[in-house]
């Protein structure tokens, strides 16, 4: 059975910075592209930065671009992201999503909070 656990999260005052991290288990995930989404209060679940299956090519919201960092560790099969500079908008449940054509899964999601 697949299992995606996010850890991280937390509260942390706008300029901090966050490191959120992402365990895959239950297969290998080396040939799955791996991603950030985020949902805040009322509104609907946005993309954040993704990360191809060989780590080679990375994407980034215009919103997170220069402040926000993805990586992953395929031995370990974890996806990370490193968010600097917070802003109060930044606030959000944040899901890792793992992806290949014909399959994606999700985590269940750990909230950030950055107060003003």
């Amino acid at each position: 059975q697949v299992q995606l656990v996010e850890s991280g999260g937390g509260l942390v005052q706008a300029g901090g910075s966050l490191r959120l991290s992402c365990a895959a288990s239950g297969r290998t995930f080396t040939d799955y592209d791996m991603g950030w989404f985020r949902q805040a209060p009322g509104k609907e679940r946005q993309f954040v930065a993704a990360i191809s299956w060989s780590g080679g090519s990375t994407f980034y919201a215009d919103s997170v671009q220069g402040r926000f960092t993805i990586s992953r560790d395929n031995a370990k099969d974890t996806v990370y992201l490193q968010m600097n500079s917070l802003k109060p908008e930044d606030t959000a449940v944040y899901y890792c999503n793992v992806s290949r054509p014909g399959a994606e899964y999700w985590g269940q999601g750990t909230q950030v909070t950055v107060s003003s």
